[in-house]
């Protein structure tokens, strides 16, 4: 299970419908050996497409050096789809090398950048393999 705080869930929304009609795309680095989402990433989506998100190599080389001097690691990695489900594709899975993180997919395909309904669900992807998991939201993680 995901537990995410109603902040980080707003703040991944708000990127999935700035970037609308392109995918957005980020991490949420939390500290290593944990599994709380902590600091929120947003990055480029390099592919600037509608149907397909991709980091840019040298953003990504440079958040994980930044990560790895923060004792921190990818807790969620998340993006968005603007016409389809919240629902990993088969390129997605293809690019899910973090067996420990969660994949966060939130689909803008119902309101696109405006107020509105969105889909936001989590999945894990081990090995190909995907599994979703519940999702729960809370005000702040317990001390």
């Amino acid at each position: 299970m995901l537990t995410l705080t109603h902040e980080l869930r707003d703040r991944i929304v708000a990127h999935a419908r700035a970037d609308h009609p392109d995918e957005a795309c980020g991490v949420i680095a939390g500290p290593a050996g944990g599994d709380r989402p902590e600091r929120f990433i947003p990055m480029l989506n390099a592919a600037r497409s509608p149907t397909f998100y991709e980091f840019d190599s040298a953003d990504l080389l440079k958040l994980y050096r930044e990560m790895d001097d923060r004792d921190e690691e990818p807790v969620v990695i998340y993006h968005s789809h603007t016409a389809t489900e919240a629902y990993p594709s088969r390129t997605d899975v293809s690019y899910a090398n973090e067996p420990g993180a969660h994949y966060v997919v939130v689909s803008t395909a119902e309101s696109g950048n405006e107020e509105g309904p969105v889909s936001f669900r989590s999945f894990r992807i081990v090995d190909g393999t995907i599994t979703e998991e519940e999702v729960r939201f809370v005000d702040a993680y317990p001390a």
